[in-house]
């Protein structure tokens, strides 16, 4: 059972020093040299001018560097905030606002835009040598770790603050609940900014584990990702379903060529029959384990083995058993079956909210006197079959996308302040195992416009407006141009109205 992650990582430092940690493409660093750069830069942290306990923002991809001025900042005391490197200039600057951060740590190169009122720390400004941390000022306790930023309704994004105490809930139950094997070696594949990473990254650092890195830019080229993921050597796996399903594509991809794999950890999405099936048929010999959680309730709150008398007894798989540090119940009211409602998640790694969001996380969180920990609507809506949950999409316009997660309203709000267009509405499309396959844009042009431009020339123009502002998964794979929408009564777009018509 580990009491503290920062101590552990650091315990494991000093007693083997040598031991790899961390693997980029064959570029590797050991614990030691993860102790020691976290601790150059926890040093560098303490002596800006910055409140205590005031969360840090982190620029940058997946190599080395970011993790550890991840250490670095939850040593010095501070919560940090990671955003992927390639993210828009506009994102940093809307997580800047919301976070009231005063300093960015610019592991990449910062994009061109207007930094006054930020202190810029690039790494080639670290002092090197060897510094000794105070231990008292580690994150600790209900005192943010990280800030994870994800889609809002409104245009901004929502900060999803998890504490050291919901970190370790997390941490532990993995350890304790997934046989993992001794000192593992994880796949590494999921950018920082987005929580399915911590899945990776914590429970192999506590464990004297590896971190194999397979680099965002990597994964979106085929065909650098099939000739590098046979070249990496690894014994847990963990990404979305989707990103599985992209490596059946390789014909290296299966037990033969990876005969170390022998864990398969999904989370972020759904993981269909399909795909499930297609894996225990490639790695015969591995155990797949399909888990679900909202970032709000720390990466994952439920996991199952998925196992062939499983697959022979549902269509549509659980998403597992409970946690035993938490609980979750159904909200029936918000059901359209009898037991069926919204999942509702109580326990200790349920975050305490959204940073400097009042109104919505007084909307999203609540406490009972009677209660030990903080609860959380989730949005999904669910119920269970004896002690199984099982998962039946979500409630609002939040979707799934790829494994991210998306506020279809965030898509709309910036739609439709485009100049060109009077209506905006994004619509999921689903395939046949009720995972979105695709986002269309349905467009109700102001009067005029048609006269002036082309359908493509209006794709042009709304696309590069749309990506000033949202992250490029959120952007609309296809734009269709209508002459009318379906208005509610309250003489708004009927948003439900125009998803059922695409997914007619």
């Amino acid at each position: 059972m580990i009491e503290n992650i920062i101590k552990k990582i650091d315990q494991i430092a000093v007693q083997e020093p040598n031991r790899i940690a961390y693997d980029y493409l064959g570029t590797t660093n050991t614990y030691g040299d993860l102790k020691k750069r976290s601790d150059e830069w926890a040093h560098k942290i303490s002596s800006l001018d910055i409140a205590a306990k005031e969360p840090i923002m982190i620029w940058g991809g997946q190599d080395f560097e970011m993790i550890a001025s991840f250490l670095g900042c939850v040593k010095a005391g501070h919560a940090y905030i990671p955003i992927a490197s390639y993210s828009n200039a506009e994102r940093l600057t809307m997580i800047q606002e919301v976070s009231k951060a005063s300093v960015v740590l610019a592991i990449d190169t910062l994009p061109d835009i207007d930094l006054d009122n930020l202190t810029v720390v690039k790494p080639s400004e670290l002092e090197t040598g060897d510094f000794e941390c105070d231990e008292s000022k580690f994150v600790a306790g209900d005192d943010n770790y990280y800030i994870i930023f994800t889609s809002g309704t409104t245009g901004k994004p929502k900060g999803v603050q998890i504490s050291h105490d919901n970190l370790l809930s997390f941490v532990n139950w993995e350890l304790e609940d997934y046989d993992l094997p001794k000192n593992p070696s994880f796949l590494a594949q999921a950018p920082y900014s987005f929580d399915l990473s911590v899945m990776s990254l914590y429970p192999a650092l506590v464990t004297a584990g590896k971190l194999v890195v397979l680099p965002h830019d990597v994964t979106e080229n085929l065909g650098q990702l099939f000739s590098t993921l046979p070249k990496l050597q690894f014994n847990v796996w963990v990404s979305t379903p989707s990103f599985a399903q992209m490596c059946f594509l390789d014909p290296t991809f299966n037990g033969e060529h990876h005969p170390d794999l022998t864990h398969f950890l999904f989370c972020g999405e759904e993981l269909t029959h399909k795909c499930a099936e297609t894996l225990k048929k490639k790695f015969p010999q591995s155990k797949i384990f399909n888990t679900y959680g909202p970032t709000e309730a720390t990466v994952a709150v439920t996991q199952v083995e998925i196992t062939d008398e499983l697959l022979a007894k549902y269509d549509r798989l659980p998403i597992g058993k409970v946690k035993d540090d938490t609980q979750i119940t159904i909200d029936e009211s918000k059901g359209e079956k009898p037991g069926e409602g919204e999942i509702i998640i109580t326990g200790p790694s349920v975050s305490k909210g959204y940073l400097n969001n009042p109104e919505k996380t007084t909307a999203a969180f609540f406490k009972d006197e009677k209660q030990a920990y903080a609860s959380y609507r989730a949005g999904d809506a669910g119920f269970f079959d004896g002690d199984m949950l099982f998962y039946r999409g979500r409630i609002d316009f939040q979707i799934k996308f790829n494994g991210y997660r998306i506020e279809l309203e965030e898509i709309n709000f910036y739609l439709s302040k485009n100049d060109l267009v009077r209506y905006g509405v994004v619509a999921p499309k689903y395939d046949r195992d009720h995972k979105v396959k695709q986002l269309i844009a349905q467009i109700e042009l102001n009067d005029g416009v048609k006269d002036k431009y082309s359908d493509a020339e209006i794709t042009k123009i709304l696309r590069e407006d749309l990506a000033k502002n949202l992250m490029p998964y959120m952007i609309p794979q296809r734009f269709v141009y209508r002459d009318d929408m379906p208005i509610s009564q309250n003489g708004k777009v009927d948003i439900k109205a125009v998803i059922k018509e695409v997914n007619a």
